[in-house]
Protein backbone atom coordinates (compact mmCIF):
# COMPACT_ATOMS: atom_id res chain seq x y z
CA UNK A 1 0.00 0.00 0.00
CA UNK A 2 1.50 3.61 -0.67
CA UNK A 3 1.91 6.22 1.32
CA UNK A 4 -0.49 9.01 1.21
CA UNK A 5 -0.63 12.06 3.07
CA UNK A 6 -1.78 11.20 6.58
CA UNK A 7 -2.85 8.13 6.25
CA UNK A 8 -0.59 4.81 6.92
CA UNK A 9 1.90 3.44 4.57
CA UNK A 10 1.33 0.24 4.57
CA UNK A 11 -0.99 -2.71 6.22
CA UNK A 12 0.63 -2.46 9.54
CA UNK A 13 -0.97 0.72 10.23
CA UNK A 14 1.78 2.59 11.71
CA UNK A 15 2.41 5.61 9.84
CA UNK A 16 6.10 4.79 8.90
CA UNK A 17 8.15 5.73 5.70
CA UNK A 18 10.26 2.95 4.68
CA UNK A 19 11.83 3.90 1.66
CA UNK A 20 12.75 0.86 -0.34
CA UNK A 21 16.63 2.36 -1.35
CA UNK A 22 19.41 0.52 -2.43
CA UNK A 23 22.95 2.39 -2.51
CA UNK A 24 26.19 0.44 -3.51
CA UNK A 25 29.51 1.90 -3.27
CA UNK A 26 32.46 0.93 -4.76
CA UNK A 27 35.41 2.88 -3.37
CA UNK A 28 39.23 2.18 -4.71
CA UNK A 29 42.47 3.70 -5.27
CA UNK A 30 42.78 3.37 -9.10
CA UNK A 31 41.45 1.80 -11.80
CA UNK A 32 44.38 2.75 -14.02
CA UNK A 33 47.14 0.54 -12.54
CA UNK A 34 45.71 -1.54 -10.30
CA UNK A 35 44.62 -4.91 -11.22
CA UNK A 36 42.65 -5.52 -8.16
CA UNK A 37 40.46 -2.46 -8.36
CA UNK A 38 39.88 -2.70 -12.28
CA UNK A 39 39.11 -6.42 -11.52
CA UNK A 40 36.84 -5.73 -9.11
CA UNK A 41 35.18 -2.83 -11.29
CA UNK A 42 34.52 -5.03 -13.70
CA UNK A 43 33.05 -7.68 -11.79
CA UNK A 44 30.89 -5.23 -9.43
CA UNK A 45 29.65 -4.18 -12.77
CA UNK A 46 28.27 -7.29 -14.39
CA UNK A 47 26.87 -8.56 -10.58
CA UNK A 48 25.17 -4.71 -10.68
CA UNK A 49 23.81 -5.33 -14.13
CA UNK A 50 21.62 -8.53 -12.99
CA UNK A 51 20.64 -7.20 -9.67
CA UNK A 52 19.76 -4.03 -10.47
CA UNK A 53 16.70 -4.75 -12.78
CA UNK A 54 15.62 -7.46 -10.69
CA UNK A 55 15.67 -4.84 -7.04
CA UNK A 56 13.96 -2.34 -9.15
CA UNK A 57 11.20 -5.25 -9.98
CA UNK A 58 10.36 -5.29 -6.51
CA UNK A 59 10.00 -1.50 -5.59
CA UNK A 60 13.82 -1.09 -4.81
CA UNK A 61 15.10 2.55 -6.28
CA UNK A 62 18.81 1.39 -6.89
CA UNK A 63 21.84 3.93 -6.58
CA UNK A 64 25.15 2.61 -7.59
CA UNK A 65 28.38 4.93 -7.36
CA UNK A 66 32.33 4.65 -7.68
CA UNK A 67 34.38 6.67 -5.70
CA UNK A 68 38.10 7.18 -6.23
CA UNK A 69 39.40 7.89 -2.93
CA UNK A 70 42.32 10.31 -3.92
CA UNK A 71 43.25 11.84 -0.78
CA UNK A 72 44.14 11.29 2.55
CA UNK A 73 41.36 13.55 3.45
CA UNK A 74 38.92 11.61 0.92
CA UNK A 75 39.74 8.30 2.81
CA UNK A 76 38.91 10.33 6.15
CA UNK A 77 35.74 11.70 4.78
CA UNK A 78 34.38 8.37 3.55
CA UNK A 79 35.90 6.55 6.75
CA UNK A 80 37.94 3.75 3.92
CA UNK A 81 39.77 1.28 5.61
CA UNK A 82 41.12 -1.00 2.90
CA UNK A 83 41.06 -1.06 -0.89
CA UNK A 84 38.57 -2.02 -3.06
CA UNK A 85 35.14 -1.59 -0.44
CA UNK A 86 32.05 -2.61 -1.31
CA UNK A 87 29.31 -1.09 0.64
CA UNK A 88 25.39 -1.34 0.59
CA UNK A 89 23.61 1.62 2.34
CA UNK A 90 26.72 2.01 3.80
CA UNK A 91 27.54 -1.13 5.71
CA UNK A 92 30.80 -3.03 4.05
CA UNK A 93 29.84 -6.29 2.58
CA UNK A 94 33.06 -7.75 4.47
CA UNK A 95 32.41 -8.67 8.14
CA UNK A 96 36.56 -8.73 8.14
CA UNK A 97 39.35 -6.87 6.38
CA UNK A 98 42.43 -9.19 4.97
CA UNK A 99 44.90 -7.84 2.81
CA UNK A 100 48.30 -9.02 1.16
CA UNK A 101 50.67 -6.86 -0.28
CA UNK A 102 49.65 -4.99 -3.87
CA UNK A 103 52.67 -4.64 -6.01
CA UNK A 104 50.58 -2.50 -8.20
CA UNK A 105 49.47 0.40 -5.35
CA UNK A 106 53.18 -0.34 -3.93
CA UNK A 107 55.04 1.20 -7.62
CA UNK A 108 52.11 4.05 -7.66
CA UNK A 109 53.19 4.95 -4.30
CA UNK A 110 57.00 3.85 -4.22
CA UNK A 111 56.44 2.17 -1.11
CA UNK A 112 55.12 -1.35 0.21
CA UNK A 113 51.07 -0.88 0.14
CA UNK A 114 48.80 -3.86 0.76
CA UNK A 115 45.03 -3.89 -0.28
CA UNK A 116 42.06 -5.81 0.29
CA UNK A 117 41.55 -9.55 0.09
CA UNK A 118 38.18 -11.26 -0.18
CA UNK A 119 37.57 -14.50 1.57
CA UNK A 120 34.76 -16.83 0.48
CA UNK A 121 33.47 -20.15 1.30
CA UNK A 122 36.71 -20.87 2.55
CA UNK A 123 39.16 -19.36 -0.37
CA UNK A 124 40.66 -16.20 -0.66
CA UNK A 125 40.49 -13.91 -3.90
CA UNK A 126 42.19 -11.23 -4.44
CA UNK A 127 39.54 -10.11 -7.21
CA UNK A 128 35.93 -11.48 -5.52
CA UNK A 129 33.63 -13.93 -7.31
CA UNK A 130 30.56 -12.78 -8.55
CA UNK A 131 28.44 -15.04 -6.11
CA UNK A 132 30.42 -13.51 -3.44
CA UNK A 133 29.58 -10.10 -4.42
CA UNK A 134 25.98 -10.95 -5.70
CA UNK A 135 25.46 -12.50 -2.33
CA UNK A 136 27.06 -10.01 0.62
CA UNK A 137 25.02 -7.11 -1.66
CA UNK A 138 21.58 -9.13 -0.87
CA UNK A 139 22.33 -10.59 2.58
CA UNK A 140 22.87 -6.59 3.08
CA UNK A 141 19.29 -5.70 1.56
CA UNK A 142 16.77 -8.36 2.76
CA UNK A 143 18.62 -8.23 6.52
CA UNK A 144 20.48 -11.49 7.15
CA UNK A 145 23.80 -10.08 7.78
CA UNK A 146 23.09 -9.46 11.03
CA UNK A 147 23.44 -6.08 13.36
CA UNK A 148 26.82 -6.08 13.23
CA UNK A 149 29.08 -4.17 16.01
CA UNK A 150 28.58 0.04 16.59
CA UNK A 151 30.66 1.78 14.54
CA UNK A 152 34.54 2.39 16.66
CA UNK A 153 35.97 6.01 15.60
CA UNK A 154 37.58 5.92 12.62
CA UNK A 155 41.32 6.83 11.83
CA UNK A 156 43.16 6.17 9.06
CA UNK A 157 45.01 3.26 8.65
CA UNK A 158 48.01 2.86 8.65
CA UNK A 159 48.78 1.28 5.42
CA UNK A 160 46.43 3.82 3.18
CA UNK A 161 48.64 6.78 5.11
CA UNK A 162 51.66 5.46 3.65
CA UNK A 163 50.00 4.84 0.16
CA UNK A 164 49.11 8.66 0.13
CA UNK A 165 52.03 9.92 1.58
CA UNK A 166 54.43 8.12 -0.89
CA UNK A 167 51.94 9.24 -4.04
CA UNK A 168 52.03 12.37 -2.64
CA UNK A 169 56.32 12.31 -2.57
CA UNK A 170 56.52 10.40 -5.88
CA UNK A 171 54.40 12.81 -7.86
CA UNK A 172 55.95 16.16 -6.12
CA UNK A 173 53.10 16.88 -4.32
CA UNK A 174 53.77 19.21 -1.36
CA UNK A 175 50.15 19.72 0.16
CA UNK A 176 49.79 16.39 1.58
CA UNK A 177 47.22 15.37 -1.09
CA UNK A 178 44.97 18.11 -0.49
CA UNK A 179 45.46 20.25 -3.58
CA UNK A 180 43.54 17.10 -6.39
Amino acid sequence: MAKTLGKPCCSCGCDCSFEKKVVVEYLYLDLQTCERCIGTDNVLDEVMLVLTPALELTGFTVEYKKIEIKTADMAIQHQFVSSPTIRVNGQDICKSVAENSCGCCSEISSTDVECRLFEYNGKTYEVPPKEMLAEGILQIIFGRYGEGSSPNKYELPENLKNFFDGKNIKSGCCCEGNCC
